[in-house]
């Protein structure tokens, strides 16, 4: 356990939402002696980034909540799989199957995949696959397997109970239109097996027996045993009544539908859970990162080009501030990681908690030496036309002769990413400038004073040599010019790596042939 000064002092998010919870629940807690928290999944699609976020952060919180009490809990992951197909999603193989299926419970549907007995039940195994990968820790569960055992019976005569109270708060929400067929059940067509959004006209409030209206026919069903199934902010109100949920986060723009499922849920007899309402995640050019438009980056992408430890670091900080999510935020993400990992040891307890790496790696970060950042090996990838790690470990170790890749596991697998991120996003963009007359000869001056170094030279030695030849070149007002042009001619880039530190790494006589080659081949 950490001091307890320090854990009601600290303004690390997830201890402040933490002690906030436990106050806020207190009695409630107390009385079943467990916290639940719960994520929710729609699984219309494979798992995503914000997947991955809501299931990462709320992971980061019980962490916090383990340093400061000592009480059961546990993690649910929801699936809406009984969820009527809207869309068919892109790129899913033999889309017919879906086109066909449109409006059934995704768990009705024949897998397009052919792998499972069903499409809900395929995305729901990707997900289980998806969360394993990162080792967390979660309870699994069905909206189909608890509305079909009968699990959700006694919540939804609930419901039913109290359908006028649930009707007058969803109602003022809607359209006219919408108010006149609204019903917060929606049944099983027992012909064709869709899901069917029409008016209620009779419901027995004890055995659950119902008829509703489909343009003019009349459906005699049931609520329960997974006959029905209820509208999605009536859905979501009745497991946190069922579970008995006390935390949950959400992204901001379920703010609204929290606000009314909070509101039915005190109807149906429970406190609802504490909220936490989270940013979105953006593209480039600051909108809304949408799976069917394919802009921003996938969990797959992130995964080919950095560690699953630096897309938890990416979920860290500000929660509550939107964030930039595209495949050139990558590479800071991860040297933000190396940086942070750097800090830890020498920090003091209150800012080691600070640290994003205590949260990423439940407060037992490794403790290797950073070698150098991610950026340095990117160029260092490019440089060298390394396409395996064996080749670019090479160059690593002209540097640091005697490290070896099984006692540096964090570099030795960004040897890798590095190689796979250059392939995938830097070499295709990269474009070389043609030096003029001028800028050649100043680059021609700095290869004469790189060809004159001696080799035990330092980094910061040969960067000062880089400093003041870009003055004697012309260059004395504006020295961020000097290293663009060399950027641009060397590296086919408008930023860099420090240049002490390249030629370092990659060798003096090695960066004057690859200077002379684009100087001339430019």
């Amino acid at each position: 356990m950490l001091d307890i000064n320090l854990i009601q002092s600290t303004s690390s998010w997830p201890f402040v939402e933490v002690r906030r919870l436990l106050k806020d629940r207190k009695e409630l807690i107390k009385k079943k002696n467990k916290i639940i928290f719960q994520t929710g999944y729609g699984p219309s699609g494979l798992p995503h980034i914000g997947t991955f976020g809501e299931v990462a952060r709320t992971t980061m919180m019980i962490n916090a909540l383990n340093h400061i009490e000592e009480v059961d809990h546990e993690l649910i992951t929801f699936s809406d799989d009984m969820d009527g197909l809207r869309k068919v999603p892109d790129n899913i193989p033999n889309d017919e199957v879906l086109k066909k299926n449109l409006g059934k419970p995704l768990t009705s549907i024949p897998d397009p995949f052919k792998k499972f007995n069903s499409f809900g039940e395929h995305n729901n195994e990707m997900l289980k696959e998806f969360l394993n990968k990162f080792n967390f820790k979660f309870i699994f569960k069905s909206s189909t397997e608890n509305y079909k055992n009968g699990f959700f019976n006694e919540s939804l005569l609930r419901v039913a109970e109290k359908y006028e109270d649930v009707m007058n708060i969803i109602l003022p929400t809607l359209r006219e239109e919408r108010r006149k067929t609204y019903c917060p059940f929606l049944p099983i067509c027992p012909k064709t097996g869709k899901v069917l959004e029409i008016p209620l006209l009779e419901i027995d409030k004890k055995t659950g027996k119902a008829i509703f209206e489909d343009n003019g026919e009349k459906i005699e069903t049931s609520i329960l045993n997974g006959k029905s199934k209820l509208q999605w902010k009536v859905d979501w109100a009745m497991r946190w009544f069922t579970f008995d949920v006390d935390f949950e986060m959400y992204g901001k723009d379920l703010t609204e539908s929290a606000i009314l499922s909070n509101k039915i849920c005190k109807t149906l007899g429970k406190n609802p859970p504490n909220g936490f309402a989270y940013e979105l995640f953006l593209d480039e050019k600051g909108e809304k990162i949408s799976k069917s438009k394919g802009n921003g980056i996938s969990i797959e992408q992130w995964l080919r080009y950095a560690s699953p430890e630096s897309l938890s670091l990416y979920m860290y900080p500000n929660p509550k501030r939107a964030k930039k999510l595209y495949a050139e935020v990558v590479p800071k993400t991860v040297d933000e990681y190396l940086t942070s990992i750097e800090k830890y040891p020498g920090q003091k307890e209150k800012d080691k908690i600070l640290n994003p790496v205590w949260h990423v790696h439940n407060g037992k970060p490794p403790l290797e030496k950073i070698v150098m950042p991610f950026s340095m090996l990117l160029n260092l990838v490019g440089s060298s036309n390394a396409d395996n790690k064996e080749i670019l470990w090479k160059f690593i170790n002209r540097f640091h002769q005697d490290i070896k890749p099984k006692d540096y596991p964090i570099l030795d697998g960004l040897t890798e990413y590095a190689i796979n991120y250059f392939k995938d996003k830097v070499e295709p963009n990269k474009k070389f400038k043609k030096p003029s007359s001028d800028e050649k000869k100043a680059l021609e001056n700095l290869i004469k004073k790189f060809s004159e170094i001696k080799q035990n030279l330092k980094p910061e030695e040969i960067q000062t040599i880089v400093y003041t030849t870009g003055k004697e070149n012309g260059y004395e007002q504006n020295l961020r010019d000097w290293f663009k042009l060399i950027y641009e001619v060397v590296f086919g880039e408008e930023n860099g790596p420090r240049m002490g530190y390249f030629v370092s790494f990659f060798g003096l006589k090695e960066t004057i042939e690859l200077m002379k080659d684009k100087i001339v081949n430019n």
